[in-house]
């Protein structure tokens, strides 16, 4: 079993920036494909970006082009998203998942997900 812990989620004007940390336990991480989702009340959870398990490749919901930026750290087992000017409609609990080891992005291809980390914005 995988086991993700993510941590550095909280409270930011609008504007800011956090950084999320996912970190992950079990062999092969580095072979996985990892993702960040975020879930806002009343709404589906949604892939907000993912990368490659040699971080080759990256993905990014449309929204956060160009702000959010995922990377990882494979000798430390951990998957980082960076968020800058962070705006109120993105207030949702973020959620770190393990992949495959193909290039498979749908939410079905996650199979092990953290606890989650809130992250509010204020206006």
């Amino acid at each position: 079993q995988v086991q993700l812990v993510e941590s550095g989620g909280g409270l930011v004007q609008a504007g800011g920036s956090l950084r999320l940390s996912c970190a992950a336990s079990g062999r092969s991480f580095s072979s996985y494909t990892m993702g960040w989702f975020r879930q806002a009340p009343g709404k589906e959870r949604g892939l907000v970006a993912a990368i490659s398990g040699t971080g080759t490749w990256t993905y990014y919901a449309d929204s956060v082009k160009g702000r959010f930026t995922i990377s990882r750290d494979n000798a430390k087992n951990t998957v980082y998203l960076q968020m800058n000017s962070l705006k109120p409609e993105e207030t949702a609990n973020y959620y770190c998942a393990v992949g495959s080891t193909t290039w498979r992005l749908h939410p079905a291809s996650f199979a092990s997900w953290g606890q989650g980390t809130q992250v509010t914005v204020s206006s």
